[in-house]
């Protein structure tokens, strides 16, 4: 690795992009830093290949002049991928400092703290600053846990907790506005791609456009930049295990939970019906390297303890298939509004989580309401399971989403942050 030079990750709203920071140096007797870019923008990419083929092919720019620059172009493609601690999730921060103060909160937020710091000097950011000057608890990060202990301490963590809620935006608008996304030459990249994927086996994904451009495309369902390798690793581990990672959209709100089938019956990560439920999926692996390792049913799984060894070493990654996402938020509305407008696959998945999870909460009340016999139960088997034959279901349907939406507010309540 170039000395003074390193790849970094930056996770902002456009997703998870990558570029190379230099931490101050010293030149000519002054103190220097910068980031991969030019006096208007930071120049980020959507994965290695495209950083390299950038730095190949571009010498306008404001690391040109330093130091250790003429290394970084003898690098290869596999050597500008970021290491896990130069990992920044930007976006995440109000997820993390959620958290209580712990080593691994306050150690992950100081180096954030530090990051922005650094893009808000460089990049001349006024409204950064005000925001990191807002509470004292910023500058303290660096010193550990210690500083928020006791009373006092305590204090200062949830001064910075309220100012992070209240204000972050302020910073993710900021760095959203001078972080860029450049052009990078054809050839180059496919260059690029190819050595990578002779140096590692991985083979980079295309973005997809049209999922980037699209405003309505929330976190859950427009995944960041990955690999293919990369996931089938990940895919590959929890099939192995036999434990599915599950996202559920409710009330427009994000839970990450688990899982599995044990003779035909479904698990769940919590126990006496209640589900231990995160607001991210860095959040779950966070739960399951330390209070999640045990206390909840899912320890009844003979490959448990394999699950909490990749956690607890820091190699747990969790992806989620497709058919293990369950967007409840607006099936109710479509409901009302008639068959035709219900996205039968995800009302699918709908029915599917709320039999689950009433089966192992030896709750019955989806399994009712959800009965051919019932009105709620002909509108949804109607919709899944069309038939020419079949009388349609006549509307007003506003009972119907009336007793769907009530079944979600029932899943919901069983949903805990641990």
């Amino acid at each position: 690795m170039a000395m003074d030079i390193v790849p970094i990750q930056l996770s902002l709203t456009a997703g998870d992009l990558i570029t190379l920071w230099a931490p101050r140096w010293r030149e000519d007797g002054e103190e220097w830093e910068g980031f991969l870019g030019d006096e208007e923008a930071v120049h980020a990419f959507p994965d290695t290949a495209a950083l390299a083929a950038y730095v190949r092919t571009v010498s306008d720019h404001d690391l040109n002049d330093h130091p250790a620059w003429p290394q970084v172009l003898q690098l290869t493609v596999a050597e500008l991928v970021p290491e896990e601690d130069q990992c920044y999730d930007l976006v995440g921060v109000p997820e993390i400092v959620a958290d209580e103060p712990d080593t691994w909160t306050v150690s992950e937020l100081a180096g954030i703290t530090t990051l922005v710091r650094s893009l808000a000097d460089t990049c001349e950011l006024t409204a950064v600053h005000e925001v990191l000057n807002a509470a004292e608890g910023f500058g303290l990060l660096e010193r550990g846990t210690w500083a928020f202990n006791g009373r006092e301490g305590g204090k200062l963590w949830e001064q910075l907790a309220d100012t992070i809620v209240a204000r972050w935006d302020e910073v993710i608008d900021a760095l959203d506005a001078v972080v860029i996304v450049p052009e990078v030459d054809p050839t180059a990249l496919a260059t690029a791609r190819r050595e990578l994927a002779a140096e590692t086996g991985v083979v980079l994904t295309e973005p997809d456009p049209d999922a980037a451009a699209d405003p309505e495309a929330g976190a859950a369902t427009t995944p960041p930049a990955t690999t293919t390798t990369e996931v089938s690793e990940a895919v590959a581990f929890w099939e192995s295990v036999g434990i599915d990672p599950i996202l559920i959209s409710a009330k427009d709100v994000d839970h990450y939970t688990l899982r599995c089938y044990l003779n035909d019956k479904p698990v769940f990560l919590g126990r006496d019906g209640l589900i231990d439920a995160l607001p991210s999926a860095r959040a779950l692996v966070r739960h399951l390297a330390e209070a999640g390792a045990d206390g909840h049913d899912l320890t009844a799984t003979s490959t448990w303890p394999e699950v909490i060894a990749k956690a607890a070493a820091g190699e747990l990654v969790v992806e989620l298939d497709p058919q293990n996402t369950y967007q409840l938020s607006g099936l109710g509305e479509d409901l009302a509004d008639g068959p035709t407008d219900v996205d039968p696959s995800q009302l699918d998945l709908g029915v599917e989580l709320l039999l689950d999870v009433g089966e192992w909460a030896g709750d019955e009340t989806a399994a009712i309401a959800l009965r051919p016999s019932q009105s709620l139960g002909w509108l949804t088997s109607f919709v899944l399971r069309p038939d020419p034959t079949r009388l349609a279901p006549s509307p007003p349907f506003d009972a119907e989403a009336q007793r769907w939406n009530a079944l979600v507010d029932g899943l919901v309540q069983r949903l805990r942050r641990p």
